[in-house]
């Protein structure tokens, strides 16, 4: 297991550079002194194009956990912890190649499906820690041949928090669209959103059957 966890930090890790990289080149096209709000309108083709690179990026962390687990549970668990990975080193990359962001609590756009998500960049980082303790956790129980129980009010809990973290960056993201700045973020939605999901997994994690 350690060898195959390993092995999926790395392709995190460098893919998380490969998108850094994306985004220099962009910087340099569209925000040449450098990236600020209200964001810059460009060709539709172009929109597209990142629309489509960001879908393909999800399938290829798909295909990645599909080719390294069999089971559906351990897939899900080592996608979230793929995510994580590549998303935390997405922004440290940035850093180092564009000494950007500048701190914790600078905005960002997050992601453009279906609608721009945007929030300070503690947030989705707050979020790929919670994803990678958990698929980890997850991971490690699977790999002792302990596979949990997760029923429908799990899912159904689950799915309701990310809905509240999802809503919670499409909310400043709708100013976006309308060449706006970005002035608040609803941080309690967030992070109630956050401690639910939070709190929903450790409940049933620690109290869960398992079947063999």
């Amino acid at each position: 297991m350690t060898k195959q966890l390993f092995w999926l930090m790395v392709w995190g890790v460098v893919f998380g550079y490969m998108e850094a990289t994306i985004v220099v080149y962009l910087r340099e096209i569209y925000y040449p002194e450098g990236f600020a709000f209200p964001l810059v309108t460009i060709h539709a083709r172009i929109m597209l194009t990142e629309v489509l690179r960001e879908a393909a990026t999800l399938l290829i962390i798909l295909a990645t956990v599909c080719l390294a687990y069999k089971r559906l549970q351990s897939r899900v668990a080592a996608f979230v912890v793929l995510f994580g990975i590549w998303d935390i080193f997405y922004y440290i990359f940035l850093k180092l190649l564009l000494n950007w962001p500048e701190s914790l609590s600078t905005w960002d756009i997050l992601f453009l499906i279906p609608l721009p998500w945007v929030g300070p960049i503690w947030a989705p980082l707050l979020v790929s820690i919670g994803f990678i303790y958990a698929g980890t956790a997850i991971l490690m129980r699977n790999h002792q041949k302990h596979f949990l129980h997760f029923g429908r009010r799990f899912i159904l809990l689950e799915l309701f928090a990310a809905l509240l973290i999802i809503v919670s960056f499409i909310i400043p993201g709708l100013s976006v669209l309308e060449q706006s700045l970005p002035t608040h973020f609803p941080w309690y939605l967030f992070l109630t959103g956050f401690f639910t999901g939070i709190g929903v997994f450790l409940y049933y994690f620690y109290s869960s059957n398992h079947i063999e």
